[in-house]
């Protein structure tokens, strides 16, 4: 698959509109309550949320959304190895009393999602169905073209686990200037609709294909005539 094949949907995945509104100058009720709640703009240009035309979770999904739930209580914790120094404590695995058991919820031997959590930041791997080679390639090309302009993304990290395609990294810095709900949803979204995506590509693959194989045979259909 050339490169231009992953030109659109990096516009439907740009970060999302997690960051809560600004406060007005007075903060008193009045005011605070003409604040409108934050938007998340989830891929696809659709908003998360309630809708019409919104698909409704699984059960893989609703575990994982439940989980991620309960292990994005983060805080912030200064090193205690280095002074003046806050890493997240599930990158630098200093100290195993700061971390979490990980949790892999897999849906089959070819989907699944682990969440691995610790004080003050969250990991979170995902690995995306590939039935054959041609779905393995385009997963991997599609991850490292994600990946590559990781800073759109915010929390999404520049190099996946492994055994994983794509990773996510949640720090207590995101969760005190996004919402944390919002985030959950960002990411249950991501894992719902990364299949279809790739099914998409997979057709456009295929169908590219196909024109080029009617060119090339007219070439001797005309030799002939």
């Amino acid at each position: 698959a050339s490169l231009s094949l992953f030109l659109v949907p990096i516009e439907k995945y740009r970060a999302a509109e997690c960051f809560p509104p600004p406060l007005p100058l007075h903060h008193n009720t009045r005011h605070l309550s003409r604040c409108s709640p934050p938007r998340i703009v989830a891929m696809f240009g659709s908003k998360i949320g309630a809708g019409k035309g919104e698909k409704k979770l699984t059960p893989y999904l609703k575990a994982v959304k439940s989980t991620l739930t309960a292990a994005v209580c983060l805080r912030n914790f200064p090193s205690q190895v280095v002074e003046r120094h806050n890493k997240p404590a599930v990158e630098t695995q200093w100290a195993r009393e700061l971390l979490l058991a990980p949790v892999v919820i897999a849906k089959n031997d070819k989907e699944a999602v682990k969440i691995e959590g610790s004080i003050n930041a969250l990991r979170i791997s995902i690995k995306i169905k590939q039935m054959d080679t041609m779905e393995g390639i385009l997963v991997n090309r599609f991850a490292s073209f994600l990946e590559m302009r990781a800073e759109d993304f915010v929390i999404l990290r520049r190099k996946a686990m492994e055994g994983y395609d794509i990773s996510f990294l949640i720090t207590h810095h995101h969760t005190e200037t996004m919402w944390r709900d919002k985030l959950v949803d960002f990411v249950v979204k991501f894992i719902q609709e990364i299949n279809s995506e790739i099914s998409d590509l997979r057709l456009n693959v295929n169908s590219r294909g196909r024109k080029v194989a009617e060119h090339f045979f007219l070439q001797f259909i005309k030799k002939k005539k």
